[in-house]
């Protein structure tokens, strides 16, 4: 095992020196990945007036502040307005038209649209997104104006779930129509003729601590997205769902995101998130975030920020802080076969 201290330029070094981690070389190469930094909106945005709307009300702002997310470091939005699923597809629609590299992460949820349907509604937001649309299954609907397309009990949620993204993945991959008479699901002649540029490979991203919710999670997540806890807590549950996927040989495709909500005065509440809570100087929340990237987590979900100016301070000093430590770090540790060229080097010198 090696010990080495987590380092952001311009902190006191007892800081630093208080963050050390140890690590493992597996875990080395996983932070080796590149982070990336999603945007979840808030439940409401407080203007600069002072009143409070939904993030997506007025698509004028948002337009311009969806620019001011993509320039400003961030890969991607989570589109999860609390008026239902169908409003989602719409804003995913609309915020894929004003954006040229953010990628639209469409939070999602079975029950609501009969598969065949909504495999040729996701493939038409992919073809518009030119690759840019990826999926976020929830368990439940996020608004109890959809409870009734709910079912009764935690198993038969998730098997449902579970059936759902099988059909919807084969309507995405056929080449021919198929039947299909399930549990919950039932297909007469399925087929999507058009299908989306990332076909079948549509990132799916899901959670969920218990059994069945990390069974359902191994089979077909792409992005596992963490429930706040402590570092140990953290990483257990990152070991359970590595679990989970290697049972269906998935487990090095499985990446982890986790949610982050920095503390500050007019913040909006990010619906259906819980996060792990940072506070302090920008500094100080990079030297934070530091910890959770060495467990191999590659995306920060940064929950409820939605003022212009905060946009713009996080991006201009915790991202930049945090990408640039991990940098650092990263060209300090020394790379597998690296001995061996330098060898290689002296003797063709000689």
């Amino acid at each position: 095992m090696a010990t080495y201290r987590l380092q952001v330029t311009g902190v006191d070094e007892p800081i630093a020196d208080a963050l050390g981690v140890v690590r493992d070389s597996n875990v080395m190469e996983e932070m080796a990945m590149p982070i990336e930094f999603t945007h979840v909106p808030g439940k409401t945005q407080a203007t600069e007036a002072g009143s409070a709307v939904p993030f997506f009300y007025d698509f004028v702002e948002t337009a311009t502040k969806l620019s001011l997310i993509e320039d400003s470091g961030f890969q991607k939005i989570v589109v999860d307005d609390q008026a239902g699923l169908l409003t989602n597809m719409d804003i995913a629609a609309q915020a894929l038209d004003r954006t040229s590299s953010l990628e639209v992460v469409l939070t999602h949820w079975a029950g609501v649209i009969a598969p065949a349907v909504a495999a040729r509604q996701l493939a038409a937001l992919d073809a518009k997104s030119g690759g840019r649309l990826s999926l976020r299954m929830l368990s439940e609907p996020l608004d109890d104006d959809d409870a009734e397309t709910r079912p009764v009990g935690h198993t038969v949620v998730w098997q449902r779930i579970d059936e759902y993204l099988v059909l919807l993945k084969r309507l995405w991959s056929n080449d021919r129509p198929f039947d299909h008479e399930g549990a919950f699901y039932s297909i007469k002649g399925g087929y999507v003729p058009r299908k989306g540029p990332q076909g079948v490979d549509v990132t799916i991203r899901m959670g969920g601590q218990s059994g069945t919710a990390l069974r359902v999670a191994g089979r077909h997540a792409d992005v596992f997205e963490l429930a706040p806890g402590s570092l140990d807590e953290i990483r257990q549950l990152m070991e359970r769902a590595r679990s989970a996927a290697a049972e269906h040989g998935r487990a090095g495709r499985l990446r982890f995101a986790l949610p982050v909500r920095f503390r500050s005065e007019g913040a909006g509440s990010a619906v259906g998130h819980k996060a792990v809570e940072l506070s302090g100087p920008p500094a100080q929340i990079a030297l934070s975030l530091l910890p959770y990237a060495a467990l191999g987590i590659s995306e920060f979900m940064i929950v409820g920020v939605d003022r212009s100016r905060e946009i713009a301070g996080i991006a201009r000093e915790t991202i930049a802080l945090t990408r640039n430590s991990l940098a650092r770090r990263e060209a300090e540790v020394p790379q597998p076969g690296a001995f061996a060229r330098a060898e290689l080097d002296i003797h063709a010198a000689r």
